[in-house]
């Protein structure tokens, strides 16, 4: 049942934020402000320093409000280790068995990268209910409508090159969550915090004005 609730909380966040930063301090102070800004889903990468630690600081600070997971999570020690930091969904660049094992184990969502048909059977058969489309950006909306052809019941959220001009074509295209990177939190770059909450603003009028009402449910 943990897993179903935690699936569940993924798909109606809507957009996922990936927070990437140099240093921890900075990653707290954009994952702080993409949540100011209605944006409830946070994708923390390993790529930031002590990425853990930061992770369980956001769970502590955010978690009854927002859904706190891990990415670019290479190995079943990083997952691990995320998990007990209190990671509530785990996502990867690319499918890897041990980490989805190790998701399996502690019955949290396993997300990972899918960019073929073999990636995603792959991803299936390990039973990971939502894959990553990634690169978003090269894959295009349309390429979710050519996967549920062989795989009716795949859950897709795409990530990569996800914008608020496209994101309607993505929810329409059967997206059940979105991935948004750059293009949300770009503005901390230069420590603009509040344009990164204003853009997260942005992303989640565009998603409700996608969704109106019709989200498209997980198929399990």
């Amino acid at each position: 049942m943990k897993r179903e609730k935690l699936l569940k909380k993924l798909t109606e966040v809507g957009v996922v934020s990936v927070v990437r930063a140099e240093t921890a301090e900075k990653a707290v102070k954009i994952a702080d402000a993409v949540i100011a800004g209605g944006v409830r889903g946070i994708e923390l990468t390993y790529t930031v320093p002590h990425a853990d630690t930061v992770i369980g600081k956001l769970v502590e600070k955010h978690g009854v409000d927002a859904l706190i997971g891990a990415g670019t999570v290479l190995d079943a020690a990083s997952a691990r280790l995320a998990i007990i930091a209190g990671a509530q969904f785990i996502v990867s660049p690319t499918f890897d068995t041990d980490v989805a094992k190790m998701c399996n184990l502690y019955q949290i969502p396993y997300v990972p990268g899918i960019f073929t048909p073999t990636e995603a059977q792959t991803a299936l058969q390990y039973g990971s209910e939502v894959v990553k489309l990634f690169p978003g950006a090269l894959a295009t909306p349309m390429a979710i409508s050519e996967f549920k052809g062989p795989f009716p019941y795949l859950n897709v959220m795409p990530s990569g090159g996800v914008n608020t001009d496209n994101l309607k074509d993505w929810i329409k295209a059967g997206a059940v969550v979105v991935g948004a990177g750059g293009g949300l939190v770009g503005p901390a770059k230069n420590d603009d915090y509040d344009a990164v909450t204003a853009n997260a603003e942005a992303y989640m009028h565009a998603y409700t004005e996608a969704t109106n009402n019709d989200k498209n449910a997980i198929t399990v």
